[in-house]
């Protein structure tokens, strides 16, 4: 995220994962799952499994403020409820002394204090039941970890900025140069395991968020590599708190900025599952789902075609609080206005007004609608391993599609179920397991569609009788008009061709000389109806 207007400046080691005390509730619902697997068989237990292991989530919502954006925005005194917690930004290294915390390079704490008044105003916050918490980072200047190479002094650089505003949770805004800087990133994992640790030791909490980028696809590969880095160093994440915004060429035509927002929390939801899986703890679905937060730019974003408005945020608010983030910011409580009749091109970005016409509303109360935990009370939660579900055993009886084999062959938009969901074919696939875990989805050839539905049986496939077509042989040649089979599907010859697998009709429609069969055309060879004039294939003679 940037802070759009300031002043002139005047070999990862592995932790342990934590265990909590196995509480009487939690040893009763050992016990009451293990009875549902014995008695009531794997199907029934898993979903009274997801509902039964659902975490407590006590979401929370606080709004950044860019502490030296002028002018100055008066957080201690906020405009309703949902402002009364603030993520104060950014504190990033000042500029000539590598090691020194400062406000957006402009003020180090003393001069703040002194500057901005922003020690009292931050007492003030506190005494009227609001939290501080303080952001790393940013767009423009260099994060801390960036410029200072001394990890002692680096340590000791975030300590003091926890100390001097008695903080129980911190945001890293890991973004451009400062992401792409990989020993960077690992001194910074580093470092706050080690800031963690101590933290513990003297009886503190430390929440540690990560904000990265993402795109509707996810988190680059560049912000997965950060989270395994946090993740190998021993870092207790409390979450991954993605910037929805600013998504460029990543969007897809005609997508709305609320679909681009979901999907890019669906996808980091998968792909959070990945990394802790290959870290080795075990997270379910609903904790995975705790551990993400999610950050929009309000009204106009800085891509001038992309504005978040009102109705976007009433319908994100919904899906967050419905899938149980943990967490729930915005860019920028600074700019929760609506723009004076002076600021002429609200397409340009102001960094004081949202650039929408908002009347009354504020986007902070929308997003804030049932996200009423506390930060500081989030902050002593712990990740511990957890007993996932079983795995679903697939039955054909109850399942709509196929099931998935390793054997079959499958062309674009062919469905099949596996471990309970359905999954639909991207494009041609033979051998690659739907639920692969890949952290980027084009690595794979499969959509997740969704859950096998109670009640569901399966959705009738008209097949070609055995024999009706010869076999595909690619050392034979092919008029127009011949029909083939190969695996379980037919095919007909658009013109004259040899070699030219019809599996290619699927990824290459156009260009290939085969078009697979439909339904009815199947149908009406099943009910004995002619067909084409066929014509038999010519064997090449070897040589």
């Amino acid at each position: 995220m940037t802070a759009l207007t300031s002043p002139a400046a005047p070999g990862p080691k592995q932790k342990p994962v934590k265990t909590r005390r196995l509480s009487i509730f939690r040893l009763f619902i050992a016990i009451v799952v293990t009875a549902a697997v014995v008695f009531g068989g794997v199907i029934g237990a898993r979903s009274w499994w997801s509902s039964a292991t659902t975490p407590e989530v006590n979401p929370w919502f606080a709004g950044y403020v860019d502490v030296t954006a002028t002018p100055t925005f008066s957080f201690e005194t906020p405009k309703s409820d949902a402002g009364k917690n603030v993520l104060l930004s950014f504190i990033v290294a000042k500029a000539g002394e590598n090691c020194t915390p400062s406000w957006g390079s402009a003020y180090t704490m003393d001069e703040a204090a002194k500057s901005l008044d922003l020690d009292r105003r931050i007492a003030r916050l506190q005494q009227q039941g609001g939290e501080p918490i303080v952001s790393f980072g940013g767009l423009l200047n260099d994060e801390l970890s960036t410029s200072c190479t001394d990890e002692t002094e680096l340590q000791a650089a975030y300590q003091s900025v926890i100390d001097r505003y008695d903080l129980s949770t911190i945001d890293l805004d890991i973004e451009a140069g400062n992401l792409a800087d990989v020993e960077a990133g690992t001194r910074r994992a580093e470092v706050i395991a080690s800031l963690q640790e101590s933290q513990e030791a003297a009886g503190k909490n430390l929440a540690v968020w990560l904000t990265l980028p993402v795109a509707p696809t996810g988190l680059t590969e560049s912000g997965t590599d950060a989270v395994a880095a946090f993740l190998d160093a021993g870092v207790d994440l409390a979450g991954v708190n993605v910037m929805t915004m600013d998504y460029g060429a990543s969007r897809t035509e005609g997508q709305s900025m609320l679909n681009a927002s979901t999907s890019a929390l669906e996808q980091t939801h998968r792909q959070l599952g990945v990394l802790y899986s290959r870290a080795k703890i075990d997270l379910t679905s609903d904790t995975l789902w705790s551990k993400i937060g999610a950050t929009p730019m309000i009204g106009q974003n800085d891509v001038e075609d992309e504005v978040f408005t009102l109705d976007d945020a009433k319908g994100f608010n919904k899906f967050v609080v419905a899938h149980g983030l943990g967490r729930m910011s915005m860019w920028s409580l600074n700019r929760d206005i609506t723009c004076g009749s002076n600021y002429a091109d609200t397409r340009r970005v102001s960094d004081s007004c949202s650039g929408v016409i908002q009347g009354d509303t504020r986007f902070a109360d929308l997003l804030a609608v049932k996200m009423k935990g506390s930060p500081e009370a989030a902050s002593t939660v712990t990740t511990t391993n957890e007993a996932l579900a079983p795995v679903v055993a697939d039955d054909p009886e109850k399942s709509p599609y196929q099931i998935w084999s390793s054997d079959g062959t499958y062309l674009l938009g062919t469905k099949v179920v596996w471990h309970g969901n359905v999954y639909s074919a991207k494009w041609w696939t033979r051998g690659d397991l739907p639920d692969n875990p890949v952290l980027e989805s084009f690595d794979t050839p499969w959509d997740l569609v969704g859950p096998v539905l109670p009640g569901e049986t399966p959705v009738p496939v008209a097949t070609v009788p055995p024999g009706t077509y010869p076999e595909w042989d690619g050392a034979s040649t092919y008029p127009e008009g011949s029909r083939v089979i190969e695996g379980q599907y037919a095919f007909e010859a658009k013109w004259w061709n040899q070699g030219d697998s019809p599996a290619a009709a699927s990824t290459d429609p156009d260009n290939s000389p085969w078009v697979r069969l439909t339904d009815v055309q199947i149908e009406e060879v099943i009910a004995g109806q002619p067909a084409p004039a066929q014509t038999s294939p010519t064997q090449t003679p070897a040589g």
